[in-house]
């Protein structure tokens, strides 16, 4: 039986891949980079990861914070920020798992606050992630940083840093793999989603 013809380097059999490993290390390095140039440093710098995925970029930022300028503590500078119980879709969910939210030691206090997610959607999310971080102190700043601005905003909400932007239609689904999580090569992956999956998702 023939193999059938070979698939291009860019095909995935869940869908297309945008971002490839050496994509997504690249953007993270910018990132990290118009950070400190915005924040002319990186004293008093937190970042805060938005489970899952979020957290696992926030700590590979932090790493590349304290390769830019040593005096970032890249283990004391990180936690992440569970947004469950501040979500508006909690009546439609009521099974959702409340996660753990953990603040550096020195806290958020006069601090500029860099909150960490994977992909940028309807926004709600991060709403959610503001709402929280209101409850637990008053930050000097916040910023917004993701790895794929998708578009099709449903609240005002506007990243300071990006990755990539990639339009995309309502229909389609955006995947982030991370190798630590997923156990694959890093890569972000957009694949056609049925109207289903386009009800449930609220990123």
């Amino acid at each position: 039986m023939s193999p059938g013809p070979a698939l291009p380097s860019d095909a995935d059999p869940d869908g297309t891949t945008v971002l490839a490993a050496s994509d997504v290390a690249r953007a993270l390095t910018r990132i990290a980079h118009e950070i400190v140039e915005r924040a002319r440093g990186v004293d008093d710098l937190v970042l805060l990861g938005i489970p899952t995925r979020g957290v696992t970029l926030a700590r590979r930022l932090a790493e590349r914070l304290a390769q830019i300028d040593p005096a970032f503590d890249a283990e004391a500078c990180v936690g992440e920020l569970d947004v469950t119980m501040y979500r508006d879709d909690l009546r439609r969910q009521p099974t959702r798992a409340v996660g753990v939210t953990r603040l550096p030691a020195a806290g958020i206090e006069n601090r500029t606050v860099v909150l960490v997610d994977d992909v940028l959607f309807s926004g709600r999310t991060i709403r959610a992630a503001l709402d929280a971080l209101g409850d637990l102190g008053r930050p000097r700043a916040v910023r917004l940083a993701c790895l794929v601005d998708r578009g099709h905003r449903e609240v005002p909400i506007r990243p300071d840093f990006v990755g990539k932007n990639l339009p995309t239609a309502q229909s389609e689904r955006v995947s982030v793999r991370l190798e630590e999580i997923d156990g694959v090569a890093d890569a972000v992956v957009i694949a056609g989603r049925d109207a289903a999956g386009e009800r449930g998702s609220t990123r």
